[in-house]
């Protein structure tokens, strides 16, 4: 179940990447609800999935 989330806040955060504000507010979702070591995984995809999308790079605070 706890991967299925993962995988799911991977998916929305995907399907929201072209509204900044609405990133920043699912990322701040998915931080509440995945696991210590989810959100690690998520850091590493989060880098590189906003390699080439400047404008998401604000919503990485979040995750530090």
């Amino acid at each position: 179940m706890a991967r299925a989330m993962f995988e799911y806040t991977k998916t929305i955060l995907k399907k929201v990447s072209f509204d900044t504000d609405l990133f920043c507010r699912e990322l701040s979702k998915a931080i509440d609800r995945l696991l210590p070591y989810e959100i690690d995984e998520l850091k590493i995809w989060l880098q590189k999935f906003t390699a080439n999308k400047p404008e998401l790079y604000s919503c990485l605070a979040i995750v530090n």
